[in-house]
């Protein structure tokens, strides 16, 4: 690179010329020189046969780091085969655990109640009877059943023993539980 160093005498405000300036100014000229050369380069674009070398020696580096890759699976594969196939189906084993479980404890989610008026009237159950066997789904007591609805203790066990032979139970719970699966109650 052949650079020219000449220094132009710059005059400053009195007439004289200063040497600081000269030296400063030679080295702008250089900086810009060399700024101009850089960016004067011609592109990889310019040289199609440099092009090629890096794309075939990138291809042949990706070639072999796969065809290593695939040596090491091979080794891995035939050393620890048995625990690989264990493995395998240990995890498809998981998997479909967890998709089972996932199918059989998912509910649909429950739409607004509606009362089964035939299931009602078929097995006669009368506006009080209603009455008491949601409170019991509600899980009150007797005396707390029969303060809400101004009824005495001993009504509301009367209708509670009308309910349990009407839906042909012995329980309370078996009452709700039946009652529930009947769309009694909510």
């Amino acid at each position: 690179m052949n650079i020219n160093r000449t220094f132009i005498p710059v005059q400053a405000g009195n007439g004289r010329s200063t040497v600081g300036a000269d030296r400063q100014e030679g080295i702008d000229s250089l900086g810009v020189r060399q700024f101009h050369h850089l960016v004067s380069r011609q592109t990889m674009s310019d040289h199609p046969t440099m092009t090629r070398t890096i794309i075939l020696w990138a291809a042949v580096l990706t070639v072999g780091a796969f065809a290593l890759q695939w040596l090491e699976y091979q080794y891995v594969a035939r050393v620890f085969s048995r625990e690989i196939y264990i493995g395998i189906i240990g995890t498809a084993f998981a998997a479909g655990g967890v998709w089972l479980g996932w199918k059989l404890a998912s509910r649909n989610a429950p739409g607004p109640f509606a009362l089964n008026v035939a299931a009602q009237a078929s097995l006669g159950l009368t506006g009080q009877e209603m009455k008491v066997i949601e409170r019991l789904g509600a899980g009150e007591s007797n005396k707390a059943i029969a303060r809400g609805l101004g009824l005495s203790p001993n009504t509301v066990k009367t209708h509670t023993a009308n309910l349990y032979a009407k839906l042909s139970v012995g329980s309370r719970g078996q009452a709700v539980s039946k009652a529930r699966s009947l769309h009694l109650i909510p």
